[in-house]
């Protein structure tokens, strides 16, 4: 097992109740550069800023090389471990994403079980992906951590059961955290009790803290888009007090 994926799989174990994991959202090598020197143990990307910064729509709109060479970018410029949104997987082949990622350098995925499309999104049936997430396990051993996103928050019945049930079947599948997004915080008692992996919430800034969210049983914390918005938004404020001041020079 790669040192970088060793890393990270132990992170996910051991954590005191409302301690999880905290992974920032990075989206470019100058990002994972920030985070990591603030002293972050590890980074996630986000499909939706790198594809932004590619500029591309989220959604699986980046073309898949895009996507792998900037993962492999990002992935060499920091020394801890790195683990890659690459959504439902371009509708590549589970070995060719296992191999994909494992070239790119990085210790994990994130891989939804939405079907790329028009919105809303159908959803796979559930044995249908968990024989997905299954296949990438075994062609990529021990060697990634594999988060499977649940999407019945975002596009079916948006109740827990559906979440646990989901989580079960790719439990058995050998992945080894489940992300039901969107899952409203006092859900996620009952899925993570009903799933015998780490359970990754996602943080909102009306929602309750990270640590919260470990005391709810979230193993780990990831934040989407947000920190990508939040640091381009002094950006777009920039470029409107450049566009409406007099003169060419920067305001004062």
């Amino acid at each position: 097992m790669t040192t970088r994926c060793a890393t990270l799989r132990a992170l996910h174990h051991g954590r005191p109740s409302g301690d999880p994991l905290v992974l920032p959202n990075i989206w470019d090598a100058d990002s994972a550069r920030v985070f990591a020197d603030a002293g972050f143990p590890a980074l996630a990307t986000s499909s939706g800023a790198v594809a932004a910064t590619l500029g591309y729509a989220d959604g699986e709109h980046t073309p898949a090389d895009e996507m792998f060479a900037a993962i492999a970018r990002i992935v060499r410029a920091v020394d801890i471990p790195v683990t890659a949104d690459i959504e439902a997987g371009y509708r590549l082949a589970p070995k060719e994403i296992a191999e994909r990622l494992l070239e790119a350098g990085a210790a994990g995925c994130n891989l939804e079980d939405s079907v790329p499309g028009p919105r809303p999104r159908e959803l796979r049936e559930p044995a249908e992906q968990g024989d997905r997430l299954a296949e990438v396990r075994a062609a990529s051993g021990s060697e990634l951590v594999i988060n499977a996103r649940i999407d019945s928050f975002l596009f079916g019945d948006r109740t827990p059961a559906s979440a646990a049930e989901r989580g079960r079947h790719y439990a058995r599948a050998g992945v080894d955290c489940v992300y039901p997004i969107l899952a409203p915080p006092e859900s996620l008692p009952e899925i993570a009790q009903a799933v015998d992996v780490a359970l990754n919430a996602l943080y909102l800034p009306e929602g309750p803290t990270p640590s919260r969210l470990g005391e709810l049983g979230a193993t780990r914390v990831t934040y989407g888009e947000l920190l990508y918005k939040r640091a381009t938004a002094p950006t777009r404020k920039l470029a409107h007090q450049i566009a409406t001041a007099a003169g060419s020079g920067l305001p004062g």
